[in-house]
């Protein structure tokens, strides 16, 4: 029996995703989940070597879920 993906914390359905990569059903719940680009943040990082170090920074800052 699978979870209740609609009710499970995102944080939880990342790891679920994670752990079961083949299962198309919560990888589709997870991206249902994201933001419309309408709401997205958008960077604009110059095209150098600080601005690609700036833009990992911040998606390691947005990966480990800090803001």
């Amino acid at each position: 029996m699978k979870p209740d993906f609609k009710t499970m914390p995102r944080k939880e359905l990342i790891a679920y995703v994670l752990a079961h990569r083949e299962d198309e059903e919560a990888f589709d719940a997870l991206i249902n989940r994201r933001s419309p680009d309408s709401e997205a943040t958008w960077y604009n990082f110059p095209y150098t070597e600080e601005g690609q170090q700036q833009m990992e920074e911040v998606f390691r800052r947005k990966i480990n879920g800090e803001n």
